[in-house]
């Protein structure tokens, strides 16, 4: 008896390695700033806490940084539909609104010190600044990305091969995750 054996093409959804690092990776970088912030809120119930507003360069700076998640996402766009000049142009753009977002950031600080909230004054200006501090920290990480992401833009030809959208899309997710890291911080500092 001669069966004859129906192949099927059994496909797992799979997702590539260096993409499930870097999503682990930003799954614990979230589990530490969940404990940043849970600790902020044990902390400001046992009292001797102050109350003050953010100053408004934080939230200018989360329109910068947001502006720079958004001309990379479109960088990435323009890089698959093979627009060189445009994807260049954005990528720098959105480097230099990232770095924008760091002087902003440094310039908050400076506001927070000068509305007397300093990093030793009170515990909750402490967590201000350490949870803010260690953000900054990942955005120099995302920068560091985002340089090399030039770099093989302007050395590199043009080319859509497997290997450079992977690393796009790399770079892609962690400054959308930065990006989206510092908003829930923001919203976290605003209402609690």
């Amino acid at each position: 008896m001669n069966a004859t054996v129906a192949t099927t093409d059994y496909r797992r959804s799979k997702i590539h390695p260096k993409k499930f690092a870097l999503l682990v990776a930003c799954a614990s970088i979230m589990m530490m700033f969940a404990a940043f912030t849970s600790a902020y809120i044990v902390r400001q119930s046992a009292g001797n806490w102050l109350e003050f507003r953010l100053p408004d360069l934080f939230y200018l700076n989360t329109g910068v940084i947001l502006m720079s998640s958004l001309a990379l996402h479109s960088s990435y766009l323009a890089f698959k539909r093979g627009n060189t000049r445009v994807y260049r142009l954005l990528l720098v753009g959105a480097l230099a609104l990232g770095l924008a977002f760091l002087v902003l950031q440094y310039q908050g600080w400076q506001a927070l010190t000068a509305i007397g909230v300093e990093l030793t004054t009170n515990p909750s200006g402490s967590f201000v600044y350490v949870i803010s501090g260690v953000h900054a920290a990942h955005i120099l990480g995302g920068i560091a990305a985002l340089l090399l992401a030039i770099l093989h833009a302007f050395v590199l030809p043009h080319r859509i091969t497997p290997a450079r959208k992977l690393r796009f899309e790399l770079t892609l997710i962690y400054w959308h995750f930065v990006d989206f890291l510092w908003v829930y911080l923001l919203l976290f500092f605003t209402f609690s």
